[in-house]
């Protein structure tokens, strides 16, 4: 049996071994921590019975800046997936897609207009995923990591896709868009 409930500080200790995909990014403390200070209620883990973490979520309720208003790029109010990550040991047990309801309906709650994340080109297995929960790649952001897994080049870069799904505000869908894959921006371009 698993449980969801908030990040505590002291799991910071305790999901290393859910870190250690190859595709989980990994971040410094400092980064976990201001993300529980600052969305306590969109950082949530699975834990297992024995008190294990089986997965998170690190989430966040953002837009651009008031300056970057007219830019092309401009984000306006949304939830944002930070981090969504499950041990090998807890997939294909529906904890993803549990975890990511959670930050999509403080989303509507919160009156955003979507919920987005960014996830690698090569990373199809989360891609399928995401799909599956309604989301839809909404464009390209070309060289978004700094390393690319599938590269034997060192000093390769990977792409990103941001993916989104509409949150109940958007009900013309104005902030999703078909063959997003077609459309590409550069890491500066994107809050």
């Amino acid at each position: 049996m698993t449980s969801i409930r908030p990040f505590q500080a002291m799991d910071i200790f305790k999901f290393n071994s859910t870190n250690l995909d190859p595709l989980t990014e990994t971040y410094d403390l400092s980064f976990y921590f201001t993300y529980l200070a600052k969305w306590p209620h969109l950082f949530n883990v699975a834990e297992g019975r024995d008190g294990t973490i089986d997965g998170y979520i690190m989430g966040k309720l953002e837009s651009s800046p008031s300056y970057y208003q007219f830019s092309e790029h401009y984000l306006p109010w949304h939830a944002h997936i930070t981090a969504l990550t499950v041990a090998p040991h807890a997939r294909r047990l529906g904890l993803a897609s549990t975890l990511s309801r959670g930050l999509e309906r403080a989303g509507d709650e919160y009156d955003a207009w979507f919920v987005d994340l960014f996830v690698r080109k090569s990373n199809t297995i989360a891609q399928t995923l995401y799909q599956k929960m309604g989301y839809s790649v909404y464009r390209r952001v070309l060289n978004y990591y700094n390393d690319d897994p599938t590269s034997p080049d060192p000093n390769a870069e990977e792409d990103a896709y941001d993916m989104r799904r509409p949150c109940r505000r958007d009900k013309e869908r104005k902030h999703i868009r078909e063959k997003g894959e077609d459309f590409t921006v550069y890491p500066e371009e994107v809050w």
